[in-house]
């Protein structure tokens, strides 16, 4: 699946629960949001709005609490 990076809801150092929204893609006219799987800390973001990103393609790092 290829989607678009519509929005980046975090940034680097910010602390997330399980099932916040880290980002939002967009495929089919679809707005996917990608939610954190664990609480964690945000060490990276490695993409920005606009990119276009395939299923298996890293999208933010995590470090779990």
């Amino acid at each position: 699946m290829v989607a678009n990076v519509v929005a980046v809801e975090v940034t680097p150092g910010k602390r997330v629960a399980e099932g916040d929204i880290l980002l939002v893609v967009e495929s089919m006219k679809m707005e996917i949001p990608v939610l954190a799987p664990a609480a964690a800390t945000v060490l990276a973001i490695q993409v920005d709005v606009a990119d276009v990103v395939q299923e298996g393609d890293v999208l933010v790092l995590l470090e779990q609490d």
